[in-house]
């Protein structure tokens, strides 16, 4: 990979990071377009820690305060009982075992389906049904469902459910923030308090993810090429962070102030055009070496 291919999907990732269209699956037909080839979902979960620094710095104030809310909440500073430090009459620190509790799954996920995360999985052909699939799925749960529930009103079983849909996003073409939206929103969450806890919960996931992989590979880089060289792969983090900041705020106003058709409508494109890719032999549905 070269620099100009580094910063071309820099680019991508933080246009698409916060939009439910799947930045992997834009990532991974981007870099074949252009011939930086596919790195696998090691270059994605690195990069990917550009953009959600920049939701972190934006939303600084929100989440240092929910940190310490619950903090405080844990040691008792809300009442001593069990009740209370389990965030009880705080909203702040209910957030916080909410995004803990919506964590959780994508963790025991990532460690269970990690030999087929860079393998089976990125079947271009899953990527390709999972973006017509959930599209539509995303376009008509926001059309049907009531939307209701503020952060506020959430509850155990919500935390839960929208973390169970976030495991989802391991498969390229989901969609991390489609997934978790679409199970907010059929939980009756508000689009904006649907859009909030779905970024909330993405910064756990999506740094965890992302440290581990650099540690992987800071440790095994010496013997094996695990990234496209640490130049193109930093020059892409720091690009994928710049774009997530300018953009964050016309992509938060596009979640939560317009329907998602238009979102279903990118993505059953994106879906045709790779098939069409697929179909004419323009690129391979499974990258050599991988497992089908």
């Amino acid at each position: 990979m070269n620099y100009l291919q580094a910063i071309i999907l820099g680019i991508v990732q933080g246009l698409t990071e916060f939009l439910p269209v799947s930045s992997s699956a834009h990532l991974l037909i981007v870099g074949k377009l252009i011939g930086a080839g596919d790195w696998g979902s090691q270059f994605t979960a690195i990069i990917q820690l550009g953009t959600e620094l920049a939701l972190l710095i934006y939303w600084r104030k929100a989440i240092g305060r929910i940190i310490s809310r619950w903090f405080l909440a844990l040691v008792g500073k809300n009442g001593s009982d069990v009740a209370h430090r389990f965030g009880k009459g705080d909203p702040d620190a209910l957030m916080g075992w909410l995004v803990i509790l919506g964590t959780l799954p994508i963790v025991l996920a990532g460690v269970l389906m990690q030999k087929y995360t860079d393998s089976l999985l990125r079947n271009l052909w899953i990527t390709v049904a999972m973006l017509i699939v959930f599209g539509v799925i995303l376009w008509l749960v926001d059309e049907r469902f009531p939307r209701e529930i503020d952060e506020e009103q959430m509850t155990w079983k919500d935390g839960l459910l929208i973390g169970l849909g976030q495991m989802l996003a391991l498969v390229p073409g989901v969609s991390r923030s489609g997934s978790t939206l679409t199970v907010a929103r059929l939980r009756g969450l508000t689009k904006s308090a649907a859009a909030r806890f779905s970024f909330y919960l993405a910064l756990p996931a999506v740094f965890g993810s992302g440290l581990l992989e650099l540690v992987k590979t800071i440790k095994l880089s010496r013997t094996q090429t695990l990234v496209p060289g640490w130049g193109p792969t930093i020059v892409a983090t720091v690009v994928a962070f710049v774009v997530g900041y300018l953009v964050f705020y016309f992509c938060w106003r596009l979640i939560t102030e317009h329907s998602f058709k238009g979102f279903a409508f990118w993505r059953i494109g994106v879906a045709v055009v790779l098939a069409l890719l697929l179909l004419t032999h323009v690129m391979p549905a499974v990258a050599a070496g991988a497992t089908a």
